[in-house]
């Protein structure tokens, strides 16, 4: 695996993000830790909806401040995966899907950027004020859940998020 760092999105890297969504897309592959990046109807509208995300004072009605970092391959530049670190719980959350939520991109799974991408992210986790971190995965997803156990994650249970109608495997992280 070649190394990667975490930064946050800019226009910089729009192209790439769109890119992404595309072959996410195209995958029919989730995008999730990804912000709304599936519904946006252009990069610009997803990079200002994640910059609202990030501002307390302007995250939107019924949602949490959440912190959006691309996984870039430090090697050629590319964005190879996505995190989002919800600072807080709503009740969704706290239910469902805890304070981090990833995606890699599909043509670059496999090769570990998920795994070293989560533990990338624990340092700013704790800077933020949590103690702990509560992330969720599908029980038909074991790369997702070697990624979790692999950085310290403890199962607590499974839940039925009725909304989209699957069973949610939750993890706890100590930090």
């Amino acid at each position: 695996m070649d190394t990667i760092k975490l930064v946050l999105p800019t226009e910089e890297y729009l192209d790439q993000v769109w890119a992404y969504r595309q072959e996410c897309i195209d995958a029919g592959s989730s995008m999730d830790g990804c912000g709304p990046l599936r519904p946006s109807e252009s990069k610009e509208q997803w990079l200002a909806h994640v910059r609202a995300y990030m501002d307390p004072a302007t995250v939107p009605e019924g949602k949490v401040q959440a912190t959006q970092f691309l996984a870039i391959r430090e090697s050629d530049g590319k964005v190879v995966a996505m995190i989002q670190i919800r600072h807080y719980f709503n009740e969704y959350l706290e239910k469902y899907a805890g304070h981090i939520g990833y995606s890699t991109r599909p043509s670059e799974r496999r090769k570990g950027y998920a795994k070293e991408m989560l533990r990338l992210a624990l340092p700013f986790c704790q800077e933020i004020g949590l103690d702990r971190v509560l992330i969720s995965c599908e029980p038909d997803n074991p790369g997702s859940r070697r990624t979790i156990i692999a950085n310290g994650g403890v199962y607590e249970n499974t839940v039925h998020e009725p909304g989209e109608d699957i069973d949610l495997e939750r993890y706890w992280i100590t930090l």
